[in-house]
């Protein structure tokens, strides 16, 4: 499923995404550039996106597994209310990084064609992979696994 649907041709401004910068719902600013050496997954989702709510668990399960050498961060998109959006993070027990979308994020990430919405940096922070659909930890680590060793790091 992952493989299936990558693109790898990232030819639109929003490749330029190397440089993004946002705050999480606790405050935390992250960049990309503040992961260099680590995989870096964005996901867009939305309390109320049934495969969203799907995905969690694995995506969850990837962001705790330092084997993985990968950092997780959840972009909760067209929401009511920041309290909302944690209220719903701390039923899903979501441990990793949730940020609250806005137009100007999505601008630095990439766009959104549909719900879930995954972008893969490596660890030299290129993009290299993006799905609109769910992902599983399965596919993700597959993924990783496929790539030469030193793009594993």
């Amino acid at each position: 499923m992952w493989l299936a649907a990558l693109s790898l041709a990232l030819t639109a401004s929003w490749a330029h995404a190397e440089g993004f910068q946002v705050t999480d719902t606790a405050g935390k600013t992250h960049t990309l550039a503040g992961y260099k050496g680590k995989w870096v997954l964005v996901n867009y989702w939305a309390t109320w996106c049934p495969p969203c709510l799907a995905e969690i668990p694995d995506l969850v399960d990837l962001h705790d597994n330092k084997k993985n050498n990968l950092v997780v961060i959840g972009v909760a998109l067209d929401y009511r209310s920041p309290k909302q959006v944690t209220d719903f993070a701390r039923s899903m027990t979501i441990s990793y990084p949730v940020v609250l979308g806005t137009p100007e994020i999505v601008n630095q990430i990439g766009p959104v064609q549909g719900l879930p919405t995954t972008y893969l940096y490596n660890p030299e922070g290129k993009m290299v992979a993006q799905q609109v659909g769910p992902v599983t930890r399965e596919s993700v680590e597959k993924y990783i696994a496929s790539k030469p060793a030193s793009a594993r790091k």
